[in-house]
């Protein structure tokens, strides 16, 4: 079983950074879904959709979900190269989720940069 990554499909930024997690990961301890998917929807029913669209989510094996920087630590622990990190990321949460939220508001601007498909 794989805990579920979701992601904004309308953004070329959140795109890439999935094609780079997918690179990172190994066998199938992730799967990968738009927040607009049917998967997106069962997983976040609860939520609406602009919280859904407002950051990214991890929603693991035992249906626990894990949303803007709180994701990073379970998301860190399934990635072999970097599993080191997890423990870091646990330790200074306010610092991780200040990161996301800058990446975040500027994902527009990133999505330009990092430049390929035009989806």
């Amino acid at each position: 079983m794989s805990a579920t990554v979701l992601y904004d499909e309308n953004c070329r930024f959140c795109r890439r950074s999935v094609d780079w997690i997918r690179a990172l990961a190994r066998g199938d301890s992730l799967t990968f879904a738009p927040i607009g998917s049917e998967t997106g929807e069962q997983l976040l029913r609860d939520l609406t959709a602009d919280e859904r669209y407002a950051s990214w989510h991890l929603v693991d094996e035992d249906g626990r979900r894990y949303s803007a920087g709180a994701a990073f630590p379970p998301l860190l622990r399934r990635l072999p190269g970097l599993r080191w990190l997890a423990p870091v990321a646990e330790t200074f949460p306010g610092a991780v989720e200040a990161a996301y939220r800058l990446v975040s508001r500027h994902r527009s601007r990133l999505s330009r940069l990092v430049g390929g498909d035009r989806r």
